[in-house]
């Protein structure tokens, strides 16, 4: 048994007329980090006591190295199991190699990508591969959302198109 719970009634969306956001715009800049040599067992309470999926792992510099995510926490388990390893470090267990974007990025680029990878976050790097934010399908649900709920901006052409053809005299009468 399903249940509705609302139904609204919003126009089709042309892909012309995608809101213009870039991914500097809609970022998350206050992000909880973790540390490469931080341990497993640490950064998975880190997740838990915040009610977060995973975090990006970045050194000193602030460079990038990858997510720390519920996923890495099913390696941890598998390790676990099979190696006996009390812990690890983080960055044994991270995913070095995720989608990100730039914050130059649009937000049909991101969504985009959202469907064409299986994740929930995408990270935003500078040219030197710094975090600078982080984005979620939820930030991209939330832009979207308040673009709808903006009002249409409607123009009045024809009463442009007859001020561009009178005369000066013939718009004052």
């Amino acid at each position: 048994m399903t249940k509705t719970m609302g139904s609204s009634h919003l126009p089709a969306m042309d892909p012309s007329c995608m809101p213009t956001t870039t991914a500097r715009e809609m970022m998350v800049r206050n992000l909880i980090t973790l540390h490469p040599t931080m341990d497993a067992i640490e950064a998975l309470d880190v997740l838990l006591r915040n009610h977060i999926s995973g975090a990006p792992v970045v050194n000193e510099d602030g460079k990038f190295l990858g997510i720390f995510s519920e996923k890495s926490c099913m390696r941890f388990v598998v390790s676990l199991a099979y190696d006996g390893m009390p812990s690890t470090d983080v960055v044994a267990l991270i995913d070095s190699d995720p989608p990100t974007i730039t914050e130059e990025t649009d937000l049909l680029t991101i969504t985009q990508t959202f469907l064409n990878a299986s994740c929930r976050r995408l990270p935003v790097l500078d040219a030197e591969g710094r975090l600078r934010g982080q984005i979620s399908r939820r930030d991209v649900m939330r832009a979207v959302r308040v673009y709808l709920q903006k009002p249409a901006q409607r123009s009045n052409p024809a009463g442009l198109f007859l001020s561009a053809i009178l005369s000066g005299e013939e718009r004052r009468v």
